[in-house]
């Protein structure tokens, strides 16, 4: 088994060497999604190891999380090929000026270099970090969590194949083998190895890294997303809305955990919401949605009574907390002192209530009469995604080729002195 350090070590040679040409990269990512696709009853066999290890310890909506199956894998080598076609981020000139002195500066995009990254129980986030981290010109180091560590680990060597087929080194991709937390500590701590961490998963995680990494991090957020049933929302379509936010994907970051209903129309939305989220989905073999209910919606509708805690979880799972406000202002407030800042959104035909939402709501993505499952890198238009950044520093929202580039300064000169 290779040591932290030894992985680390060969990142760092690794990123020594020029930046391959485009047209290698984007072939490499074409090979990456063959040898998925050719390496599928293995990955598979792989990931039934890890489903089989998961099982009584973690609740069925995580299972789902940690299962691939044909149609995902397919999915995975499909995100890798929608990088092909986007331009190239590697020295992307963003300024270009001529100084009074007569120097020619330019501000040119170009990779961080060690791209790190710590992420639990989603075995294809290890391609799409693959995928962004190549197209990027940087090298990859992964860190899994133990459930989901033998479909990553064939994964890896699967995209490793990939890679020396294009003529690149595997060591651009390597897959850390210590899965005790110490791995974990030895990437937050490794300055001068490590150029961006970027941890990806739940509160707990998250929270480590902030708290004890030494290099730079991007803080991927857990998500505590909104939506906001307006007065004047269409409410057949809100209902709709509501359910996809919260049952398409439960255990993903962008599903809806917090409902806010306006008092006007409360009376005649939350009975079509109970009908919909769980008598309707009862009778059909699907999930009913447990409903938290604040002391206003529990004189309207059947539920559980809410606590204050349930408007500040992240449950990832069949659940949903209910406020009641008695406008948009309110609706906005409870947001400000709720949100984790990922995505929320509000379902109105008052255009003045869009426009103050949209204003004043101060998070990643924020959407009008849509679901928040939205926001996910292939949706806006990035390929795939290697987080969603809830920060404000460098990047923020679903995390593509950009984010995975710093700038610098490009100054030429004809013998200029100050």
């Amino acid at each position: 088994m290779k040591t932290t350090q030894e992985i680390l070590t060969a990142a760092v040679l690794e990123k020594q060497q020029p930046v391959p040409a485009l047209a290698q990269r984007n072939e490499a990512l074409m090979r990456m999604a063959d040898c998925l696709l050719e390496d599928q009853e293995a990955i598979l066999a792989a990931n039934q190891q890890d489903l089989h290890a998961a099982v009584g310890s973690v609740s069925e909506v995580m299972l789902d999380r940690l299962l691939l199956n044909e149609e995902r894998l397919a999915g995975m080598a499909a995100g890798l090929r929608a990088l092909v076609p986007l331009p190239d981020p590697v020295h992307r000139i963003l300024r270009d000026t001529q100084s009074e002195k007569g120097l020619h500066i330019q501000l040119e995009q170009v990779p961080f270099g060690v791209v790190a990254m710590i992420y639990e129980s989603r075995p294809n986030v290890t391609s799409d970090a693959a995928g962004l981290i190549i197209k990027s010109g940087n090298v990859g180091v992964l860190r899994c969590g133990r459930e989901a560590w033998q479909s990553a680990s064939v994964i890896v060597r699967s995209l490793q194949r990939g890679l020396q087929q294009a003529g690149l080194h595997q060591q651009r991709i390597q897959l850390i083998e210590d899965r005790t937390r110490q791995s974990s500590l030895d990437l937050m701590k490794a300055k001068g190895s490590v150029d961006l961490l970027l941890p990806r998963g739940g509160a707990g995680l998250i929270q480590a890294v902030v708290q004890n990494a030494e290099v730079p991090v991007i803080e991927t957020g857990t998500g505590i997303c909104h939506i906001f049933v307006d007065d004047s929302a269409d409410l057949q379509k809100a209902v709709q809305i509501v359910e996809n936010a919260k049952c398409s994907r439960p255990s993903t970051c962008n599903a809806e955990e917090v409902l806010l209903v306006h008092q006007a129309i409360a009376p005649a939305f939350l009975p079509l919401l109970q009908k919909r989220l769980v008598e309707e989905r009862r009778k059909a073999g699907q999930p009913p949605v447990e409903l938290r209910l604040d002391e206003a919606s529990q004189k309207i509708i059947p539920g559980t009574p809410a606590t204050e805690e349930d408007f500040h979880t992240e449950f990832l799972d069949y659940i949903l907390a209910v406020h009641v406000v008695a406008d948009v202002e309110e609706a906005i407030a409870h947001i400000a002192s709720h949100s984790t800042h990922h995505s929320e959104a509000i379902l109105t035909q008052n255009s003045r209530h869009a426009e103050l939402f949209l204003n004043q709501v101060d998070s990643a993505a924020v959407y009008v009469n849509a679901s928040t499952r939205f926001t996910d890198g292939g949706e806006f238009g990035l390929g795939c995604e290697l987080g969603i950044s809830t920060q404000k520093m460098h990047a923020r929202g679903p995390m593509g080729l950009d984010a995975l580039c710093t700038t610098k300064w490009i100054i030429h000169g004809s013998g200029q002195i100050r």
